[in-house]
């Protein structure tokens, strides 16, 4: 007879715990991630905490035109030289990317990911994203490209890994509401061989920012601050404004900015173009006036 009464007992206990563990179920549910801080897997030059559904290609096509301050004829700056790069990433996994792309400057071959560590949930349990990006880049310059150096004509590539450089950032960001998303990304720079009045490493921290005006129209911007005290002639800041339209598919960000290299390391280390913010930085002399130039990026993504 107590068999029974425990059977019974049991029966009437299994419906209070299918109720109990669907409670649980819907409060996993309800800790969903926040949608991602930005449209476009890079703010101007900088990569975002953006990672892509899983299967996903993002084509990405940048071009960078001449300054605007040129004292040649280029209107304004559309008839000087071009820096352009394009990229393939593609997702293995939602939160892993890795691509490639090709530079016109120094002919950069770049090799990229991206990871996911925390992601930024709708109940601010987790209140900010953290990714990181990493990126190994070779120059495929001619062997017989020359630098001077010490007045000396010599070969700018002695050995292979003359030509590498790498860099690795931590992006924070953090979604506030619909309009207004921003990041912080410190990073380090490295190049394995450099000028002599130059530090292989830089560490620099970068400053962003998204303000949605409409649904499909945002206000963008970026400050880089470079960190390590070159023994000589110090890299200026990088400072970019500009608008970001984006679909479904599609993003299109088009601005103006002091940097003209598309690689991150080769701005930070090597960026010459003032901000025309004269004394503000304590990196060196300042001009009066900046270098700005404009640019434009433009992504597009397929779903397999």
């Amino acid at each position: 007879m107590k068999i029974y009464k425990i059977l019974l007992l049991a029966a009437l206990a299994l419906p209070l715990s299918v109720f109990s563990q669907e409670q649980v179920n819907d409060t996993i549910v309800k800790e969903k991630p926040e949608r991602p801080a930005f449209e476009s897997s890079f703010l101007f030059d900088n990569p975002t905490n953006v990672l892509f559904s899983k299967n996903t290609l993002e084509v990405q096509m940048s071009h960078r035109f001449g300054e605007l301050n040129d004292d040649q004829n280029n209107l304004a700056g559309f008839y000087g030289a071009a820096n352009i790069r394009i990229g393939l990433t593609y997702a293995i996994h939602e939160r892993l990317t890795i691509g490639f792309g090709t530079t016109k400057n120094q002919n950069y071959q770049d090799f990229n990911w991206k990871a996911s560590i925390l992601q930024q949930t709708r109940s601010n349990k987790i209140p900010v994203s953290v990714s990181y990006y990493g990126n190994f880049a070779i120059s495929a310059l001619s062997k017989d490209t020359k630098v001077v150096l010490n007045d000396v004509l010599v070969s700018k590539f002695i050995n292979t890994e003359d030509r590498y450089s790498f860099f690795n950032q931590l992006i924070i960001a953090r979604r506030f509401n619909p309009k207004l998303s921003l990041q912080v990304a410190p990073s380090v720079s490295h190049y394995n061989s450099v000028a002599t009045t130059m530090r292989n490493d830089m560490v620099a921290i970068a400053f962003g920012g998204r303000y949605k005006i409409s649904s499909q129209t945002s206000v963008i911007a970026d400050y880089s601050q470079p960190l390590t005290k070159m023994r000589q002639d110090n890299p200026y800041p990088g400072i970019s404004l500009g608008f970001e339209f984006g679909t479904s598919a599609h993003t299109f960000q088009l601005f103006a900015t002091n940097y003209w290299g598309i690689l991150p390391q080769d701005n930070y280390m090597f960026n010459k173009k003032a901000t025309g913010l004269e004394g503000n930085f304590g990196f060196g002399k300042q001009k009066k006036s900046g270098q700005y130039l404009i640019g434009f990026n433009i992504t597009r993504n397929y779903n397999f």
